[in-house]
């Protein structure tokens, strides 16, 4: 797949800004590269967006510093931890570019602990999803220990419980490219590995359990020894029935066409069980499957569970050719990671794949709404599909759910958007967003592409309508978004992966709706876009308790930004390094954000007087004399008296930009000047890799509900998931409790759900009353 962006690296420190260092990786999309390119004269700088930053804001870079990435030389890079180890084995082009040959199965070296391990490549590819947009993190070699040094290593082939790969215990190594070179520099051809595969004996020793194939078919037996015998590596195998049928027979086999382990046979292995589906299955289903269907198989173990990702037939197979089916299952209960006897038919994680007939298939039946008195389950709903009409009932437009609504339509189980298959980042987001307000609902309506309609309707007609007529979305419908954002390209992960909703929120607002930017902020003489804004700390802040008005004015502060207009919606993700690693313990929400200081333009007040303010003070900032809160702006006079200090008369004030118009009025009153102010609407948090959200729907302290996509399941790996959304009004007792006595409170004996609202904060929702009429 052919990348949206174009990555450079950074070959030295720029002038600005000063917390971007040399080694740091950036990007621009290909669109915005070519356009840029074109002009004339050539452009001497390119405004880029750096990977994993806090934020999307661009910055102006030298072309002088800057040296273009393909993708994957950026992926590699991004697995070292710092950007001055990056601009080193930049540096070195002949690793890079071995590392960008290594395959799997290819025996390599590995640094581990002081050592230098023998092992071989099982895995190659990101360990964790990325935490900012782009959809792109560091790619880190998976690595199966050999021979001495097995049980040298750290894992069994699982990265914070996730299964990458598959290795006894301790004979696992995760590792950067800096750290893994090949045993032999030729064993990175492929003609070479076949005709020198030797530093893969090791993997087999008599007794081991083998798979083996001749003329395309597929036996097991066990190894009774390995040698080589003119050039060639043979493994010599008891077998368990030979090509006649015999039963303890041996055979020698080249080394390359023997696997370690018993592996299936991608249509056979999971004993489909047939007599589970009815007579009539075929007629009944098969027309209504197609590419993305939601579906589900018996087998002698279960039912599977997964998407269908290709329909055709398969050569090779005993009987006439019927129609078969490629399943991306949502567990690693597969045979292969999209391959069918070496030729591969679509893209998925390893043993995710299954080849199925198509009429084994029937849709997904977990997707089921219960009745009105819960004990009985209505009729199955259709597989999710991209061409699906939604419900005539919901064409039309559904206002947000009120306060006075709330209880009737929102609150209970089976409420809110059901939860599938890692779906809480976009349940939580788009619950969040439009349940009970309407700041961003020009995002249902605007003009689109013809190509992206289809995705503008599901949001509207699929999910916004239901969720805000019956207070119920099922999960079908989210997942119905989620194929077409994996069939537009975006990512090929979008249908079983976790991700993170400001990814999620680009996107849909940046690629396919195409909505203005709702952030423009003021960095010197540049404006600078972005639709969520990461917060940024200094080293040197002095925050022990936050509200989220300090820490939006520290990160202005620390990196010199301001708004250059008031936002109508402003969405702030907190200070955090990924899901896990939260930089305070505690965030008091600010339930009004007032924003008037953070503005570049415009009347603002002396904090002092009251009276027009004309100069601000950033030395002043963190002053212990003035209050922690608000930028320190003034008046001539009060500016002139304040500076007379001793410990003062170092600061530099600066003019504030004041409309020419404005002050052409004359002085006003101190009461003539209004603050811009913006309100809290909601809150995602994150725990444990699990995304919810509180919604703030009214003006009383108390008018707070929690939802959660996931809160219950009906069944075990045949059941659904139970949405629900409750009241949690012990939030305003917190919020009304001074810092000093909240930052007492133990966070596992605070009431309800109060714990993860303050504790568990990932991204603040505010909208603005005025400017949302407006926008």
């Amino acid at each position: 797949m052919t990348s949206d962006n174009v990555y450079f690296i950074l070959t030295r420190q720029p002038e600005y800004p000063k917390h971007i260092s040399a080694g740091c990786i950036c990007y621009m999309s290909v669109y915005k590269h070519k356009s840029t390119t074109k002009k004339k004269p050539p452009p001497s700088k390119f405004s880029v967006i750096v990977v994993g930053s806090y934020s999307s804001l661009d910055y102006e870079m030298e072309l002088s510093c800057l040296e273009e990435l393909s993708e994957q030389e950026a992926a590699l890079l991004l697995a070292l931890p710092e950007d001055a180890e990056r601009l080193k084995w930049w540096k070195d082009e002949k690793t890079l570019h071995t590392a960008l040959e290594l395959t799997e199965g290819t025996a390599v070296t590995v640094e581990e602990g002081g050592e230098e391990l023998r092992g071989i490549i099982r895995y190659i590819g990101k360990l964790t999803s990325p935490i900012y947009y782009p959809p792109l993190t560091g790619t880190f070699f998976g690595i199966e220990l050999q021979g001495a040094d097995k049980g040298k290593g750290k894992t069994d082939g699982k990265f914070e419980y996730k299964k990458l790969f598959s290795c006894p215990k301790d004979c696992g190594v995760f590792a950067p490219f800096s750290r893994v070179r090949p045993v032999v520099p030729g064993s990175l051809s492929p003609s070479v590995r076949q005709s020198n595969p030797l530093p893969e004996m090791e993997e087999l020793a008599p007794g081991d359990r083998v798979t083996y194939f001749i003329d395309d078919k597929l036996f097991h037996g066990m190894v009774v020894n390995v040698q080589e015998k003119g050039g060639e590596v043979l493994v010599r195998i008891s077998t368990d029935t030979d090509q006649s049928g015999k039963r303890g027979g041996e055979i020698e086999v080249p080394l390359l066409n023997v696997a370690k382990g018993e592996v299936p046979a991608e249509t056979e292995s999971m004993d489909v069980d047939t007599t589970a589906v009815e007579a009539h299955t075929e007629d009944l289903y098969t027309e209504d499957l197609s590419l993305n269907s939601l579906v589900e198989v018996s087998v002698t173990s279960g039912n599977l569970y997964g998407i269908i990702r290709w329909i055709g037939t398969l050569t090779g197979l005993p009987g006439q050719p019927e129609t078969m089916a490629g399943l991306e299952l949502e567990e690693d209960k597969g045979t292969s990671n999209g391959t069918f006897k070496s030729e591969r038919f679509f893209e998925c994680p390893p043993k995710r794949a299954l080849f199925v007939k198509l009429s084994s298939c029937r849709p997904d039946s977990r997707f089921q709404i219960p009745s009105a008195n819960h004990g009985q389950v209505m009729q199955t709903a259709k597989a999710a599909d991209t061409e699906m009409e939604p419900d005539t009932e919901n064409l039309e437009t559904v206002p947000p759910v009120s306060t006075e609504q709330v209880n009737q339509i929102l609150i209970g189980r089976m409420k809110g958007i059901q939860g599938h298959c890692n779906s809480c980042y976009m349940d939580a987001a788009l619950f969040s967003l439009f349940s009970c307000s309407s700041v961003l609902d020009s995002m249902l309506f605007i003009s689109t592409k013809p190509r992206d309609a289809p995705i503008q309707n599901t949001l509207l007609y699929d999910i916004v309508n239901p969720l805000r007529r019956r207070g119920f979305v099922e999960g079908r419908h989210v997942m119905k978004l989620r194929q077409q954002l994996q069939k537009h390209g975006y990512s090929h992960s979008f249908t079983t992966d976790e991700k993170d909703p400001e990814e999620f929120l680009t996107v849909i607002m940046h690629h396919i709706l195409a909505l203005d930017p709702l952030l423009k902020l003021s960095a010197g003489s540049k404006v600078q876009e972005s639709y969520c804004y990461q917060i940024f700390l200094d080293q040197k802040h002095s925050l022990v308790l936050p509200t989220v008005q300090q820490l939006l004015e520290h990160s202005f502060h620390s990196t010199g930004l301001k708004l250059a207009e008031a936002p109508s919606c402003l969405i702030l993700q907190m200070p955090r390094f990924g899901k896990k690693f939260k930089m305070f313990d505690k965030i008091i929400p600010s339930l009004e954000l007032d924003i008037t200081d953070l503005l570049s333009e415009g009347p603002q007040q002396c904090m002092l007087c009251g009276n027009l303010a004309q100069k601000e003070c950033k030395d002043c900032f963190e002053d212990p004399v003035f209050s922690r809160t608000g930028f320190k702006i003034f008046c001539s006079r009060c500016s002139h008296q304040v500076h007379a200090h001793p410990q003062r008369q170092s600061h530099k004030p600066a003019d504030l930009e004041i409309p020419k118009a404005y002050i052409s009025r004359g002085t006003p009153q101190p009461q003539a000047l209004t603050r811009d102010k913006m309100q809290l609407f909601a809150v995602l948090c994150i725990e444990t890799s699990h995304y919810v959200s509180f919604i703030k729907h009214g003006p009383n302290s108390q008018d707070w509900i929690f939802f959660d996509s996931m809160a219950d399941r009906e069944g075990e790996r045949d059941g659904y998931n139970i949405p629900e959304v409750q009241a949690c009004p012990e939030v305003a007792m917190y919020l009304e409790m001074s810092p000093a006595e909240l930052a007492t409170q133990v966070p596992r004996d605070m009431k309800g759900v109060a714990k993860r609202l303050f504790c568990d904060a990932y991204m603040y929702l505010y909208e603005s009353t005025s400017m949302c009429l407006y926008r």
